[in-house]
């Protein structure tokens, strides 16, 4: 399933600003060389990402997906002076590639990848976030709120990615396969959550943006 008609993206990728030369390295590299490259964020997201990034102007971003880096290179874009990214991938085989890839960077030094489980890493990190941002395991998204809630700061924004799932989410609930349940649930546990503001973006295959605000 297309996220969008091909010409609706391709006016908004037109009409949207270009995605830097290593940005666009990245994504032809992925494409090329890396499994599942429909994971990567591209052009018409990271510009998104990367909007709202210098929007919010976050000094502590926490990532938990990093797949081939280019959307913590978005996220980077708006860091506060000082900031940081720290992106957390369970696949130990893309770290040399990503790697490479953070070391072209202008913003080299304040990007910081983490191979393992992302729950030790978020455990292991320093409060506060300012910004986190999953696109991981979707089987885990709502663990990973758990993790992630207590250290956010109030003001601080929770955005997860692909909460539509090419629309199956809104198919029958007893009809759901485990991985649609859980990003259901997700949905769910943000939406009745008191102390989060929150609004479900169709943006690609689905961005939910939660505000903590108690």
């Amino acid at each position: 399933m297309d996220f969008l008609p091909e010409e609706i993206e391709g006016y908004s990728e037109q009409f949207s600003a270009v995605e830097s030369d290593l940005l666009a390295e990245i994504n032809r590299f992925t494409n090329a060389k890396v499994l599942m490259p429909r994971m990567l964020a591209g052009h018409l997201q990271g510009r998104v990402l990367a909007m709202l990034s210098k929007m919010i102007s976050p000094k502590h971003v926490v990532e938990v997906g990093t797949y081939t880096g280019y959307s913590a290179l978005c996220w980077a874009e708006g860091l506060a002076d000082g900031g940081r990214v720290d992106t957390i991938e369970v696949n130990d085989e893309l770290q040399s590639v990503v790697e490479a890839f953070f070391a072209k960077s202008e913003y080299r030094e304040n990007l910081h990848l983490h191979i393992g489980d992302a729950g030790d890493v978020i455990d292991s990190l320093q409060a506060p976030f300012d910004l986190v941002f999953l696109d991981a395991d979707k089987r885990n998204y709502s663990n990973y709120l758990k993790h992630v809630l207590p250290k956010v700061n109030v003001g601080g924004y929770i955005i997860a990615d692909n909460v539509l799932w090419s629309g199956k989410v809104t198919s029958d609930p007893r009809n759901m396969d485990e991985e649609t349940a859980a990003l259901h649930e997700y949905n769910e546990l943000v939406t009745d959550n008191p102390n989060l503001d929150n609004v479900l973006l169709p943006v690609r295959d689905g961005l939910m943006i939660a505000r903590k605000i108690a």
